[in-house]
C-alpha cells in the first residue's frame, strides 16, 4: 500500500516537471513575438490602470525611448529578469483580478532598488562622479510618472 502511494506521488511529481517545461517551452518559443510583445510599453498600458503612467512616460523627453521593462525589471541577466517579470506580472494580474489596485500605484521597496539600480547602470559614467546613496528620483522628480513635466 506504501509503496503505491509514492509510486503515485513519483508519477504526479513527473509530470508537474514534465507539464512545467512545457509550459516554458511555449512561454520562450510559443506564439511570434509574444514574449517582445509583452515586453513594450502598449501592452504594459493595456491594463487600464496604467493609462495615467503610460500617458506621462509617453511625455518624459529622453526617457520615452525605452520601454518599461528596461526600468522596472532586473537587467543584470535575463535568468533573473524573466523570473521578476513573471513574479512581478502575476503579483499584476492578481491585484488587478481581485479589485484591489491601489488609488495611487507606488513602487515597492524591491521596485525602487531595482529602478536605483538600472538608473545607475545606464548612467554609470555620471553616476561614477558622484555618491549613491540617495535615489536618482529624489532629484530627478520630472522621472516620477505623476510629476511628468513638473520642475
Amino acid at each position: 500500500m506504501q509503496l503505491l502511494k509514492s509510486r503515485q506521488q513519483v508519477v504526479a511529481l513527473l509530470a508537474a516537471g514534465v507539464g512545467g517545461l512545457v509550459i516554458l517551452a511555449f512561454l520562450l518559443a510559443g506564439p511570434p513575438r509574444l514574449l517582445a510583445k509583452s515586453e513594450s510599453p502598449a501592452f504594459c498600458a493595456s491594463c487600464h490602470v496604467m493609462e495615467e503612467q503610460h500617458t506621462a512616460w509617453s511625455h518624459a523627453g529622453a526617457h520615452r525611448r525605452i520601454r518599461c521593462v528596461d526600468c522596472h525589471l532586473p537587467n543584470g541577466g535575463p535568468l533573473g529578469h524573466y523570473f521578476w517579470k513573471s513574479i512581478d506580472g502575476m503579483k499584476d494580474v492578481l491585484v488587478f483580478q481581485s479589485g484591489r489596485v491601489p488609488e495611487r500605484i507606488t513602487l515597492s521597496s524591491h521596485g525602487a532598488q531595482v529602478v536605483q539600480r538600472n538608473c545607475v547602470r545606464c548612467h554609470e559614467e555620471t553616476v561614477s562622479r558622484m555618491g549613491t546613496t540617495r535615489q536618482c528620483w529624489n532629484c530627478h522628480r520630472q522621472l516620477q510618472h505623476r510629476l511628468t513635466g513638473t520642475i
